[in-house]
Formats: structure tokens, sequence, C-alpha cells
């Protein structure tokens, strides 16, 4: 293995690494696709790993599919994946609210149909999908009609967050009794061509800010996910690799959980932003720095083709 952290993975340091694993993570935004259009060379990746016997599982904060979704849309763009192999934060919030919470309740859901579904599909009903557009004058607010079944606020990515459903959750939460949850705090979605859009954690926030609590967070860089994984499908974390395009969720979830971690610049983050975590000194961020970093996961061909 190389010496230090934030080496770049190429060449014989290939074959060393994997073969010091037996499982890999892969994020998927800005890892193995951007928006609607694959990375070139990832589907290939995936499926030699596969065919070198490696068990290889998605990861993903996105929570606006499901993870049989996910599976569909992987299969469009070539890569051999089952829907368990899939552990998106629509899926893992249910199983949080099953498992951890031992939830008994209705949630009201800032979020989005997939999540919806994840919901009830461990049988957990919800509220407040779609448009919540405001009604009534500005006194009356604060009076909202709330359902009194609703035990958890839940937030995901939600393409019709609104100021009233911002203040639907704060009337909730207003209740100490009431969970907050929510899938992830991702500030920006990349897209093909470099852009982005705002992502979940700016939905997030401006519900903390008005309920003046702290959400619960279930996806990266929080180490459910990994339990999730390691819970169904038996995982080694000794012998496991996190793959991502972000140094807060994908690499310090790797850091977190005791992985190894490759940062792969098709992404969010840049190379500079790794090195300026590995050169301040600060512990928490030296948590976002990671162990190896590729230009693509398609760096890993020749190795895998060999």
């Amino acid at each position: 293995m190389a010496g230090s952290k934030c080496t770049r993975l190429n060449g014989a340091l290939i074959k060393q690494v994997l073969d010091s694993v037996d499982s890999v993570l892969f994020d998927c935004d800005g890892v193995i696709w951007r928006g609607d259009s694959a990375v070139p060379g990832a589907a290939e990746v995936i499926n030699l790993l596969k065919k070198h016997g490696k068990n290889v599982y998605f990861v993903t904060n996105n929570s606006s599919k499901t993870r049989k979704l996910y599976a569909q849309k992987m299969g469009r763009m070539g890569f051999n994946v089952k829907e368990e192999d899939v552990f998106g934060t629509a899926y893992c919030t249910a199983m949080y609210l099953k498992t951890v919470a031992n939830f008994k309740g209705k949630v009201y859901l800032i979020g989005s149909n997939a999540l919806k579904q994840e919901l009830e599909d461990v049988g957990i009903q919800q509220t407040g999908v779609g448009p919540d557009h405001i009604s009534g004058a500005q006194s009356d607010w604060a009076n909202v009609s709330l359902d009194a079944e609703v035990k958890a606020v839940v937030v995901g990515f939600d393409e019709h967050f609104s100021y009233m459903k911002v203040n639907r959750a704060m009337q909730y939460l207003n209740d100490p009794s009431c969970l907050f949850v929510a899938t992830n705090t991702d500030t920006r979605l990349p897209l093909e061509g470099g852009k982005a859009v705002p992502g979940t954690g700016c939905l997030v926030t401006a519900v903390e800010m008005a309920a003046q609590r702290q959400a619960q967070k279930v996806g990266k860089p929080n180490g459910f996910m990994v339990d999730c994984v390691a819970s169904q499908c038996g995982l080694d974390r000794s012998r496991c690799m996190m793959v991502g395009d972000r140094l807060d969720t994908d690499i310090m979830l790797g850091t977190n959980c005791g992985l190894k971690t490759v940062l792969t610049l098709t992404g969010v983050n840049t190379l500079a932003d790794a090195q300026a975590h590995q050169g301040s000194g600060c512990p928490e961020r030296q948590k976002m720095v990671p162990d190896y970093y590729v230009e693509s996961i398609a760096d890993l061909l020749p190795f895998l083709q060999g």
C-alpha cells in the first residue's frame, strides 16, 4: 500500500489495492453517472469488478428514486445491477425508522413519491407528498391543520418544496416528541457539463432553522448506510472500499466506518480540495482526505481488462 494518503491510484497499485478488498461501495451521482449520462467506462468497471469476484454495492444520498428505479436506470446504462445492490437514502430512511427508531405512527413527508413508496413498503403511512400552496391569511398560518397521527417529520428531496411545507413541518416539530429525520444534507446535485442544482441539504437547513431543531441524518457521512449494507449483505469493513466524488459525504463515510477510500474527480470535489484538507492540520478535516484518488473510475479498466 501507499505510504501516505491522497495517493494517485494507478499502475501496479491498482492490483495491490483491489486485491486487498472483497467489497466496493460506489456513490452514484458524479461517480458512475452525471444526470442521465453514464460516466464513460463506468458500466464496464462495475461489470468487470463483479466478474473478478468483487461484491459491488451502491450507496447514494439521492432520495428521488426507489432502489428498484435505481436498478432499472443502471440497467438501461449497461450496468449489471440487482435491486438488492442499491442502498439509497429513500430506502435507508425507511429502514432507519423501522429498525432503529422502532417508529409507530404516521410521517409528515417533505419528499418524493419514491420516498413515499419506500416508507409504505415497510408499513409506514405518510402525508404531505405533492404541492402545498399558501392559503388563508398570514395570521392563520400558525394554526394550519395538522394530522394528529403524525409522529415524525421526514425531509428528503422534494421538487414541490415550499414555504407552507416548512411552516407545516415547524408546527409538527413544535412537539418535542415528534421525530425529525433527514435523508441527507448534500448541498448540490451534480449534472452533465459541470452544472448542478440545489440539493436536499438546502431544504433540510430551511426546516431546521424554522423548527430550531437539528434533524437526525440518515445519509452519508452517517454510518447507518454502511450498517444497512452490512446487515443485509454481510460486510468485512477491513476489506471494503468506498468510492465517491464528495469529501464531506463519501470519503468521510469511509473514514468513519474504517473503509479504504477513493476520490474520483468526475463530480463535486477536486484534488486541490482534498490536499487543502490534508494540509490543514485539523483532525476533523483529515477525515475528508481520501486514501487514493482517480481522474475517473475508468482509470481501473487497464487492470480489470488485463
